[in-house]
């Protein structure tokens, strides 16, 4: 058994289709099927049921998947400690980012200038759905649901209703969601959690948002306000230096609106010093935006 053979199967086991995990592994279809078959083989087992051309990871499938995910992962473990353990100057820190992409770069930057041997491997623009566990570090608005996460709650921030500056509610500092109920609204896409968040905001107002924009980047939807083709949510820690004098940012009186930004790493992992360093970094960062 090769250690190549267990990291397709796994990747074959995530996917549960052939064609899709061979696109990721970047090998042709033919090959994985066979490499999988002669694992089988070799197990004296089959790991997945086959229904035409469909595949789904059976019973036995699922118990070596457990332990296969147990080895890679003492096996990744030993790689980052033997770096960690290195004479190498030079250390890196794996984040994924699901939320708070607009402040990053102030972020790095402050740390950066205490940790110019640390840097980053950024992992940006993907769906909680799609995350993997093989990260040293993620920032996400609610705890990942994913086997061996701890979490832990760096911020609860407010999502404030922004307004373009020449809006009938300009003048005002508050509103009542509900008192929007009729506007065109500017939003997040359908996925996102942002979006099911303030769907539910709308929801608690009493109306459905009608949404006449939707983007995956808050800085096209602060762009658009700007321009006066409607109003939206924004979060007024995360997405940071996204708003400007034209959009104006009206606290909600009604229902309350914030939610919470959490840092997770996993559980039982080897925990780098750059890691351990970093995570202290952000929680001390986000203490600032505490009230």
């Amino acid at each position: 058994m090769e250690l190549l053979q267990l990291k397709y199967f796994q990747t074959v086991a995530r996917h549960e289709h052939m064609t899709r995990a061979a696109e990721e592994l970047c090998i042709v279809q033919p090959a994985l099927s066979k490499m999988i078959s002669i694992l089988e083989k070799e197990l004296g087992v089959q790991l997945f049921d086959r229904v035409g051309k469909h595949i789904k990871l059976n019973q036995y499938g699922r118990a070596f998947l457990k332990n296969v995910e147990k080895a890679l992962a003492a096996l990744e473990d030993g790689k980052r400690e033997l770096a960690d353990l290195s004479l190498e100057k030079y250390k890196y820190i794996h984040l994924a980012i699901l939320v708070g992409s607009h402040i990053l770069s102030d972020i790095l930057v402050e740390f950066r200038k205490q940790y110019s041997n640390i840097g980053f491997h950024l992992v940006q623009h993907v769906s909680r759905s799609a995350i993997q566990p093989n990260f040293d570090l993620c920032i996400s608005s609610s705890p990942l649901e994913l086997q061996n996460i701890d979490s832990t709650p760096l911020v609860n921030e407010e999502i404030f209703l922004a307004v373009p500056s020449n809006h009938r509610l300009a003048g005002r500092s508050s509103v009542h969601l509900q008192e929007v109920a009729d506007e065109d609204f500017i939003s997040l896409r359908s996925g996102k959690s942002m979006r099911g968040l303030t769907d539910d905001f709308c929801r608690l107002a009493g109306f459905t948002p009608r949404i006449v924009f939707e983007t995956d980047d808050p800085s096209t939807v602060s762009g658009l306000v700007k321009a006066g083709l409607g109003v939206a949510f924004i979060p007024g820690v995360s997405w940071g230096g996204t708003t400007g004098s034209s959009i104006i940012l009206l606290h909600i009186k009604e229902p309350i609106c914030r939610r919470t930004l959490w840092l997770s790493w996993v559980r039982d992992r080897y925990v780098t010093e750059s890691s351990q360093i970093f995570r202290q970094f952000m929680i001390e960062y986000f203490s600032r935006f505490k009230k």
